[in-house]
């Protein structure tokens, strides 16, 4: 690129993203950020230099050729883009409103290094909806099929990017899902104000559209097991059954009326629709006073949650500070716009309830850092006689979940950690046993969407490669 062409460019502002008021937005549940328009869309992708050695792709998870798709949209080619995007990655709208893009691609733009990044995130949200709500929606060419099959079991993220990465490759590919509905902890875990369901189905659609068979309803592990899908005629096993299993704090009062785990609560929520109720049949304590306890992703989801279904107040209790917190700083930013409140270095010692045995009181500790843990942050430390009480008629426990146990019980020749975590070779997701596969949550524990997908996209190549050589 020319060097005057490129100071030009730099002088561009990064262009902000229309949403909705906080003060609407918090009486409903549609999604916050509008997206771009196509004139922003190209004016925010005039922005990129189009470095000779773009740091952004190795920043993705899922190895985007991102300077080629933002220069199709400079150009107007906003379908090219998304058929672009969608080289590499099967849930390109999801991504680009979910995936930590400060923590990966925008996070080495080098843009980034004399002002703000160039927005990749919301210019690959802009590219995919475009193609949806144009109904240019269009299905590559699927190669005969190789004579194999594949069971992947779960379709949330990993899964659902091994479908349709083994699909293109030629094999039959066969999701067993527990739930009613695909989608993973995109139906269940995110909300519909950050990530609408109709987008996550669209998406599902789309490998649908592709050959992917998707069965619900369909526990593995009960109706059928690892072994026997195997003695049944599928040549390799994906596993990506999640981390369904949620972390409690083992204090005093977690059984009373109003403790929820984040997992309950959101799915409740989101996937069961109890916001809606009794429109639909899955009630949900809304309570006035609701205590949120995490300080990540989950909790933040939680607590935006609890605040549009009416209480007075909601608080989120994190036992460190705010420069510790692990929530994106997007979502932090709007749950203070919308009424979020905070109460740092401050931890939960027990649950205090009524004769009826229902919630009504929080008992927390103030704490203070002390020297560095495992994880690198400074550990709190209790301040002894700091005890005081927070009223709450709700309390969401959102402190991480653990590895969904159930393949691990019924296939006890697949090795797994002292967590219960499925151990894998990182670079292949080969397990311990041959012929199954594995990655995202069940694998790393909690953690983002687009690394599950980079583990789906890795042992889809394996897969692959073993289908093809018969070499374990």
């Amino acid at each position: 690129m020319d060097p005057n062409e490129t100071k030009e460019r730099m002088k561009i502002p990064r262009q902000s993203m229309p949403e909705q008021h906080p003060h609407e937005r918090i009486k409903n549940f549609f999604e916050v950020p509008y997206g771009y328009t196509a004139e922003q869309a190209m004016e925010e992708a005039k922005r990129c230099i189009q470095c000779k050695k773009p740091l952004c792709v190795g920043g993705c998870p899922v190895n985007i050729d991102i300077p080629w798709f933002i220069r199709l949209i400079a150009e107007g080619k906003f379908l090219e883009a998304a058929h672009k995007i969608k080289e590499t990655n099967g849930l390109p709208a999801v991504c680009g409103r979910v995936c930590p893009q400060e923590d990966q691609c925008e996070k080495v733009c080098i843009i980034g290094k004399k002002g703000e990044s160039v927005s990749i995130g919301r210019l690959e949200r802009f590219a995919a909806d475009y193609e949806r709500e144009h109904g240019e929606v269009t299905v590559p060419e699927i190669p005969k099929w190789t004579g194999k099959k594949v069971a992947v079991v779960g379709a949330g993220p990993a899964g659902l990017t091994v479908a349709g990465d083994l699909v293109k490759k030629g094999h039959k590919v066969t999701v067993f899902e527990a739930l009613h509905t695909a989608g993973g902890v995109l139906m269940y875990g995110i909300p519909e104000f950050r990530l609408p369901k109709r987008i996550v189905q669209s998406e599902v659609e789309y490998l649908k559209r592709m050959g992917v068979e998707i069965v619900l309803n369909a526990v593995v592990g009960k109706l059928e097991t690892i072994d026997e899908l195997l003695a049944n005629g599928y040549g390799a096993v994906f596993v990506g059954s999640g981390a369904g299993l949620p972390n409690f704090m083992n204090i005093p009062g977690e059984n009373f009326s109003g403790v929820y785990s984040a997992n309950e609560y959101l799915t409740r929520v989101n996937l069961m629709k109890a916001y809606q109720f009794p429109e639909f049949d899955t009630p949900i304590i809304r309570g006035k006073k609701v205590v949120v306890i995490g300080g990540g992703n989950t909790a933040m989801d939680s607590a935006r949650t609890a605040l549009r279904l009416c209480p007075e107040e909601v608080t989120i209790v994190y036992r460190r500070s705010r420069e510790e917190l692990p929530a994106r700083a997007e979502e932090v930013h709007h749950g203070e716009e919308e009424g979020l409140k905070f109460q740092l270095l401050t931890n939960p010692k027990r649950f205090i309830g009524d004769q009826d045995g229902r919630l009504k009181a929080v008992e927390v500790v103030k704490m203070e850092l002390g020297e560095p843990d495992e994880s690198g942050r400074r550990r709190p430390v209790e301040v002894k006689g700091s005890e005081y009480l927070i009223d709450a008629d709700v309390a969401i426990v959102a402190i991480g979940n653990g590895a969904n146990p159930l393949i691990p019980q019924t296939t006890p020749d697949i090795k797994v950690n002292k967590w219960g975590n499925i151990t894998v070779n990182p670079d292949t997701g080969r397990t311990s046993k041959q012929g199954v596969f594995s990655g995202g949550d069940i694998v790393r524990g909690g953690a983002t969407v687009i690394l599950a997908m980079g583990d789906g996209r890795r042992a889809a190549d394996s897969i692959h490669e073993y289908l093809t050589t018969g070499v374990w």
